[in-house]
């Protein structure tokens, strides 16, 4: 897969994923927890991405069992867990806090590519990181002060962006040996198990069947911000490192601030126009500069061919 392509589906993959306050909001004025919630999620993605699959390509479907702990990193870990860290930061604080802490994740990615990869912590990506935690921060109305974050909320908002940076890592170790249909399946087989134990089936089944009109926000959730943006992730995983990856996946926070100010009328201060603009311009640095890297690089073979 090409750059631009990767590119392309990383930015994709946080557009949608931004989608999901939406989702969110309604579900948990419906009674809902972060587990339900999580359940939901899960139990609507998994099914239909498996036949999905199952119609692409059966072969897709077999995996080692000696492979099955990195599945239940990408599953139980990054997607479990992170569910349930970040829709309850964001259920019990506000959506802009919950979207910061997650956003701390492409620190937590390069640290653990360094680590695990090899992969350099250049000037280039030290830049775009901060470009995006100021923007972030400005985004979310903290720097001005008015926010208050409780050391609990600090500590699951923290922990969903940790949860959040290891499906890179979990997913590299997976698309060494697999293809992205089957890191994705797997993911989501995982992720349904892990919220099975915990999500509390009965309850929420409860709860949509007594309210009919979220079938529709249920479905969405796991389409719309599970299935496809994992789908494009993973996907775009292949053609990029996951540091970088990692902050061109931080358009999730710009679409947030948007649907904040644009959906849900949230003041349109100067602090959010800047913190978009700065989160743009990281994304921008990180792949215009790239693109001159490699275009000096052919004009220098070319010269030198032509001596």
């Amino acid at each position: 897969m090409n750059q631009k392509k990767s590119v392309l589906s990383v930015l994709l993959a946080g557009i949608l994923w931004g989608l999901i306050t939406i989702f969110i909001k309604c579900l948990s004025a419906s009674g809902l927890d972060a587990m339900n919630i999580s359940l939901i999620r899960m139990a609507v993605a998994f099914p239909l991405f498996t036949a999905f699959v199952s119609v692409k390509d059966r072969s897709r479907l077999r995996i080692a069992p000696r492979d099955i702990p990195i599945f239940i990193g990408t599953g139980v870990v990054s997607v479990v867990l992170f569910n349930c860290l970040y829709f309850y930061t964001m259920i019990h604080s506000q959506a802009s806090i919950a979207v910061v802490l997650l956003y701390t994740s492409p620190a937590f990615i390069m640290i653990m590519s360094a680590l695990f990869f090899k992969e350099k912590i250049t000037a280039k990506k030290g830049i775009s990181l901060i470009l995006t935690a100021a923007g972030c921060v400005l985004v979310s109305g903290i720097a001005g002060g008015g926010s208050a974050i409780t050391p609990l909320i600090l500590m699951t908002g923290l922990g969903s962006g940790l949860c959040y940076g290891l499906y890179s890592i979990f997913g590299r170790f997976a698309l060494k040996k697999y293809d992205t249909l089957t890191v994705t399946e797997y993911t989501f087989l995982f992720g349904l198990l892990g919220s099975l134990a915990i999500g509390r089936p009965a309850q929420t089944l409860s709860v949509i069947i007594s309210q009919p009109g979220l079938i529709p926000w249920c479905i969405g959730i796991g389409v719309v911000c599970t299935v496809l943006p994992y789908l494009f992730y993973t996907l775009g995983l292949k053609g990029l490192d996951t540091g970088k990856a990692g902050i061109i996946a931080a358009i999730e926070p710009l679409v947030g601030s948007l649907l904040g100010m644009f959906v849900y009328s949230e003041p349109r201060t100067p602090s959010k126009i800047a913190g978009t603009c700065l989160i743009l311009s990281a994304i921008i640095i990180l792949n215009l500069r790239e693109r001159r890297a490699k275009r000096e690089s052919a004009e220098a073979i070319k010269q030198k061919n032509e001596a």
